[in-house]
């Protein structure tokens, strides 16, 4: 299906999550001087103006970009992606916004190679100028860069993953983020992965995804804990309670594999203020969740009969969180010369949920809770932020009109775009 376009929805809290995360992760590969290449799978128009006629008729950034335009007291961590947005509107007005193709030109180095795809033909066409325009700036800013530094094909980026995996420097970084709009993206996303997870292991893979009431996107995040890659790190962002129909993106996440070691931290750092800024009730929360790769006795659990088994080695997102123990709850060692107590058979016991939940009170305490996943609540009080020509920007949220042929209430709604 190709109805989807991004332009309706560009800068909403999905996106802000998104990039934010992206930034992030740029700068981890910067850290070391040989070249990545950067994949983007979806990668939609590249930029968008908030003023066309797609953003005005629904306005999502009011629930992401523009809450954070002239806030103040903004965390250490956010600054590199808001300064980026900024930069593309130097006349201080709030024109433009940045998809993912062009916060990885910006944020990657001359050495590094980008490699985009996108399926829409109108978007590949803008795409195509975008990245011209871009290059042609830096070109007359005496910028140059050794061979064809930034690739676009129209095509199918989940299938293009193989052709490009492993990259020539052995360094990657990959975002993967289609529309959802059939289930099947949900399935092809996983296959895809652990495909290139089977022919580049020690890339690191992003993952943007809505999170909605229908099924496949609840249990989308469990089916990508079970994929062989060393470490993952989950974590999401709400900004409203659903209504009743179910209808909106009130919440999404992003899921990486291999992550930076630095990221989890990073993310109990911010996601709090985050929360306050773009939170629009009481039901704006944030959840991380970090694990490491099922291996031994846990993965044959997984492949056989039995119960269902802890997915990975979750742990919660706190300071005192250790590393924990593949072993089961309750499960002690076998010892020489006994018997393997999973031989024997038992008889089913519930699933057991996966690490621990932290909710953020809003006093600023927090209580620790077992087996569920790490979850941020932020105070109501949302710090001060300019809005235009002076006072709080209001407090209900927006929400998309009906789609013809244009943006979808209940579907994605912060795409890779």
């Amino acid at each position: 299906m190709l109805s989807y376009r991004h332009a309706f929805h560009a800068g909403n809290h999905a996106d802000v999550l998104k990039h934010f995360v992206q930034v992030q992760l740029h700068l981890y590969m910067n850290q070391k001087d040989a070249a990545y290449t950067y994949i983007d799978t979806h990668s939609g128009a590249g930029v968008y103006a908030l003023d066309s006629f797609q953003a005005t008729k629904t306005g999502e950034y009011d629930t992401g970009i523009g809450p954070l335009w002239n806030a103040v007291n903004v965390p250490e961590a956010l600054k590199p992606y808001l300064d980026l947005v900024k930069a593309m509107n130097p006349s201080g007005k709030m024109r433009y916004y940045p998809g993912s193709p062009w916060v990885a030109d910006q944020m990657s180095r001359s050495e590094d190679r980008l490699r985009l795809f996108e399926l829409h033909p109108a978007d590949v066409k803008i795409l195509h100028e975008n990245v011209r325009k871009a290059e042609a700036h830096k070109a007359e800013q005496g910028e140059r860069s050794r061979g064809k530094r930034v690739i676009i094909e129209h095509g199918d980026g989940f299938q293009s993953l193989k052709k490009l995996l492993p990259p020539p420097s052995r360094r990657a970084l990959v975002l993967v983020d289609p529309p959802y709009e059939v289930k099947d993206d949900y399935k092809k996303v996983r296959d895809a992965l652990e495909d290139a997870l089977g022919r580049f292991p020690s890339g690191m893979y992003a993952v943007w995804y809505p999170v909605l009431q229908r099924m496949e996107s609840r249990q989308f995040p469990d089916k990508l804990k079970r994929l062989p890659a060393k470490e993952w790190l989950n974590v999401t962002l709400t900004v409203s309670t659903p209504g009743p129909d179910g209808l909106g993106l009130h919440s999404s996440g992003m899921f990486i594999l291999n992550p930076p070691y630095t990221l989890e931290a990073m993310l109990r750092d911010t996601m709090p203020w985050l929360v306050q800024v773009l939170g629009k009730d009481a039901g704006a929360r944030f959840t991380i969740e970090t694990g490491t790769q099922v291996t031994g006795a846990v993965s044959a659990r997984l492949a056989g009969e039995g119960p269902r088994v802890p997915v990975g080695n979750a742990r919660r997102a706190s300071p005192l969180s250790g590393k924990g123990s593949l072993r089961l709850p309750g499960q002690s060692m076998v010892r020489e010369g006994e018997e393997d107590p999973r031989s024997v058979a038992k008889p089913a016991a519930p699933a057991p949920k996966t690490g621990a939940r932290r909710v953020w009170r809003p006093d600023g305490s927090a209580q620790a809770k077992p087996q569920a996943p790490a979850e941020g609540r932020a105070p109501s009080k949302r710090p001060a932020a300019a809005a235009g020509a002076g006072g709080a920007r209001p407090a209900a949220p927006r929400t998309g009109a009906p789609r013809s042929g244009g943006p979808r209430s209940g579907g994605k709604g912060g795409g890779n775009r």
